[in-house]
């Protein structure tokens, strides 16, 4: 019988090529699978049911976290199943956590006018500071697409940006005026790579490599901070308020999922939920059966 080791680098591989998962969910995947199997010390074709629901029961984890976890070790179970290790996924036999629908934190365009004006633009690390910024909230983008934006995929004249996005699809993003003025004050200044295998990424750090996630997340919370906002913010609450800033005036719903690149429709939809006040009141004053 193939070890347990193995088993969890051969279902990495799986995840990477037949699956095309993001490298952070593979990883994310992968963490889960493996401090499960550490936990229960047990091969794979051992494990049962009550042995996932003692796991849980020992650790304390959010119902998302647990439904997350969940999921990786039911996709594991089922690889097994496919490459014939086991017969059954103890998984089928867990109730997954019930989750309620979570609003996320969403900023107004007043508070995006601050945070990005607190950006110091007097030097050229300002100017990419401010750029990213635009960038994330005009195009909506993840994080991981805005760090890994390449020069060669930006078209200024034409007003759009090409994005590889989850599962390498990719889609052309709109460039509003006020982004292509912020990138084109960055790029005149920005330094040159330190490695020419980094010369097409747009936002480099210190050091001339490619900026990390972490540090667009530090950059986010750090701009928040200096703007007043008491918020729990993080970049993706850039892309929240993108999307809910767009349906709020009016945007067409499929228009702003192919922006986002949501694979259904139901994942753009959480945002006609937020800007619930005004739709409600849009209805009701043109309601056929108004007072």
């Amino acid at each position: 019988m193939t070890d347990a080791g193995q088993m969890v680098r051969e279902y990495g591989s799986y995840l990477e090529i037949e699956r095309a998962m993001s490298s952070n969910t593979v990883s994310s995947y992968l963490s889960d699978v493996s401090l499960f199997l550490e936990y229960v010390a047990k091969a794979p074709e051992e494990i049962t049911p009550d042995d996932i629901v003692s796991y849980f029961a020992a650790r304390t984890m959010a119902k998302r976290t647990q439904a997350r976890t969940l999921s990786a070790l039911r996709s594991f179970f089922n690889y097994l199943i496919l490459e014939e290790y086991i017969k059954d996924n103890p998984c089928d036999k867990v109730d997954a956590p019930k989750l309620g629908r979570t609003l996320p934190d969403v900023l107004s365009a007043e508070e995006i006018d601050r945070m990005i004006s607190s950006v110091d633009t007097s030097d050229w690390k300002g100017l990419r500071d401010r750029a990213l910024l635009e960038v994330m909230y005009g195009c909506g983008l993840r994080v991981s697409e805005a760090v890994g934006l390449k020069i060669s995929e930006i078209y200024p004249e034409e007003g759009f940006v090409r994005i590889i996005g989850k599962g390498d699809k990719q889609r052309l993003v709109p460039l509003g005026d006020m982004a292509v003025s912020a990138l084109r004050a960055y790029l005149q200044v920005r330094p040159q790579p330190a490695d020419t295998k980094d010369s097409d990424i747009v936002f480099l750090n210190a050091r001339g490599g490619r900026l990390s996630r972490v540090s667009a997340f530090n950059l986010v919370r750090y701009s928040a901070m200096a703007a007043g906002i008491d918020k729990d913010i993080s970049p993706h609450s850039l892309r929240h308020s993108f999307a809910t800033h767009l349906i709020a005036n009016g945007a067409d719903l499929r228009a702003v999922q192919e922006m986002l690149g949501h694979e259904s429709i139901l994942t753009t939809e959480i945002y006609t939920h937020i800007d619930r006040r005004t739709w409600q009141s849009n209805i009701l004053k043109n309601h056929p059966r108004r007072k």
